[in-house]
């Protein structure tokens, strides 16, 4: 077996290097080529290299010709594509769907990918070797497995399987998938035999379908079906929703006009030892030594530690459940100790760890008693008052403990959001926050309650806004007596399927009231293969499909101005939108004011404006879809 390279191959001279004449596989990314384990690519492509198979990277190509797609030849395999860490049209495009000048990803910060890379690059790749089998994986490809709503167009697309000329599709976090697809070609399998590996998509010919209708499969309504009828759609991703369990679901079939996309039930969580594995594989940590400028999203993780996967919070707005999944895999504290002991020995370590977490910093070392015999639970979701839950944090503050007491560290960050209802159900036990106030917590700590209105919580499948309350007092009490004072930075979503302007007047109160500052703040963007998408597109709650209140246009702008009320540029947004809601007594001069109602404003929309519906009187429903804070964590949506 070729030992691991400093960097893997991206020249063919790179590969002669390695003693390397045809790779047999190559990986097609949309961001710069970063040998850190949170960049999906770097990740499948060390695990591959560590399965005995060489891999070649082609980070970035101009997808306006073939040239660079065929710079490294024809692999022996195949061709792995994926968008990058990020889905491109989130990447490529704001909230408000203007076209977004950097890209993080990118070295020099220069946006270089197209608009839906999966698809354009599996085309470029396929016309150059279409002979060559093609593995979609990623995010991109990973969240639009099925038949989605896409927001850039306003419309339903079909799965990315029925647009992209590829033979595969590895979901979630596909290093398993793809060291079993690259085992089975190797053995001269052909791509479209291959139909039973878990984590994986394939397609079959509608007649071939119709054929043999295979037993145990459970069919969702088609595209051409939830493309004209909203319940339909509703409906479907329901169904699958509830498949996405790597014990006790089921393949899933969605018909499309062409073709019929077969989900296999997702993969079995990696042991912990596989993690260990996986994560203490010879990284670099840095951008490949040809990129002249600095890739922007390697600064905030450079020296950050992955410490677990997974997460069970099931947020609506999140898409986790269909990739990484609710069960949580935890690595072995030695395994940690030893990659933060490689990183202190580097030269641009400067002593601080910026970083110990997973999509949930203090899930690390969580689990059910349900979850190895059983899955998660289907009908409800985890959360501290389950009884077969273990939310002890114990073992979480024996890591950061002894990550401190590594040779060269001088300090270690949690620089990942916490789940404060997690933290209040152990605390006292675990003196977590406690801990994490005195050593990790550099001056602000994120937490995301994202709303305080208890319908929209509800939605988004948060806890209630009281427990943020009491996290808030718990913390606050914690900084008696400190001569530096350390500040929760809380996160609040605007235009929330669920949430009406009367939401957003009362979320806009508490800030004042609580004299919070929301600099940054996240309008809700839907995303491809999340519960609140699926309420912005439908106006239903797929799981009980009564209809919910959905933000658009102009009351979507108006929720948002309303979370920055203090915004200068906003006045005549607030102005209508306090307005619409009833709320006249919060214009003017007084100090529980949040806009003034000057000439200009009065003038600025003359005529009545028609007033909202008490929110009291609708009925709650269920929650949208958004972005991961790329600003705050590029490593959220690191997945390979």
């Amino acid at each position: 077996m070729r030992s691991q390279p400093l960097f893997l191959p991206r020249t063919p001279a790179e590969g002669r290097a390695c003693g390397i004449e045809e790779f047999d596989i190559i990986l097609v990314t949309g961001d710069a080529y970063v040998d850190h384990p949170s960049f999906g690519t770097a990740l499948v492509g060390r695990v591959l290299w560590d399965a005995g198979f060489s891999v070649g990277i082609i980070a970035q190509p101009d997808a306006t010709t073939e040239k660079d797609f065929t710079v490294l030849g024809r692999p022996r395999l195949f061709f792995g594509i994926s968008s990058g860490n990020v889905d491109s049209m989130v990447n490529n495009f704001t909230p408000n769907l203007k076209r977004r000048s950097s890209d993080v990803y990118s070295h020099g910060g220069i946006p270089r990918r197209p608009d839906r890379a999966a698809i354009v690059y599996a085309n470029r790749v396929h016309a150059a070797f279409p002979d060559t089998p093609i593995v979609l994986g990623g995010i991109e490809a990973s969240l639009r497995r099925f038949a989605h709503y896409d927001y850039w167009q306003d419309r339903v697309r079909q799965s990315i399987l029925a647009d992209a000329p590829a033979d595969l599709l590895a979901y979630g976090m596909a290093e398993q998938q793809m060291v079993a697809i690259a085992r089975r070609l190797d053995t001269g399998e052909p791509a479209r035999a291959i139909r039973d590996i878990p984590g994986t998509c394939y397609t079959m010919e509608v007649a071939e379908w119709r054929a043999t209708h295979p037993e145990g499969v459970v069919e969702i309504p088609g595209f051409s079906e939830i493309s004209s009828d909203k319940t339909a759609y509703a409906r479907a991703f329901a169904l699958h929703y509830r498949e996405q369990d790597p014990v006790r679901g089921r393949p899933v079939a969605q018909p499309h006009p062409k073709t019929v996309i077969v989900q296999n039930p997702p993969a079995r969580p990696l042991s912990g030892d596989k993690l260990d594995h996986i994560y203490e594989l010879p990284f670099s940590r840095r951008a490949h030594p040809l990129y002249k400028k600095p890739v922007p999203a390697l600064e905030p993780v450079q020296f950050s530690v992955v410490s677990h996967r997974g997460c069970f919070g099931s947020c609506s707005f999140c898409a986790l459940t269909h990739h990484q999944g609710r069960i949580v895999q935890s690595r072995s504290a030695a395994s940690i100790v030893r990659e933060v002991t490689r990183m202190a020995a580097m030269p641009e370590f400067k002593g601080i760890v910026q970083d110990v977490g997973g999509p949930t910093a203090n899930m690390y070392g969580m689990a059910c008693e349900r979850w190895d015999g059983a899955g998660a639970c289907p009908e409800k979701s985890c959360s501290p008052a389950c009884q077969t839950l273990r939310t002890n944090h114990r073992p979480l503050v024996e890591i950061l403990r002894k990550i401190s007491e590594v040779p060269g560290v001088k300090k270690v960050f949690v620089g990942s959001g916490i789940r404060y209802d997690l933290v209040l159900a152990d605390d006292l036990n675990s003196r977590y926050l406690e801990t994490l106030c005195e050593r990790h917590v550099s001056g602000h700590l994120k937490v995301a309650p994202e709303h305080i209105s208890p319908r929209v919580t509800k939605a988004m499948n948060k806890p209630d806004g009281s427990v943020f309350e009491r996290f808030r007092d718990r913390f606050t009490a914690l900084q008696q007596g400190k001569a530096k004072r350390q500040y929760l930075v809380p996160y609040f979503m605007s235009g929330h399927p669920g949430c009406t302007i009367s939401d957003m007047v009362a979320l806009a109160e508490y800030i004042r009231d609580r004299g919070l500052y929301t600099e940054q703040v996240q309008d809700f963007t839907p995303t491809p293969m999340s519960v609140s998408t699926c309420m912005y597109y439908t106006g239903l709650d797929p799981f009980t499909l009564e209809p919910v209140h959905v933000p658009k246009g102009r009351e979507k702008k108006i929720q948002r101005a309303l979370l920055q009320y203090r915004e200068p540029q906003n006045r005549g947004l607030v102005f209508e939108g306090l307005r619409m809601a009833g709320r006249e007594d919060l214009i003017g001069t007084g100090k529980q004011c949040l806009v003034s109602g000057d000439v200009y404003l009065r003038r600025s929309r003359p005529g009545p404006v028609p007033r909202q519906k008490s929110s009291g009187t609708r009925p709650g429903g269920a929650a949208g879809s958004g972005t991961s804070r790329k600003k705050e964590r590029p490593g959220s949506q690191d997945l390979p």
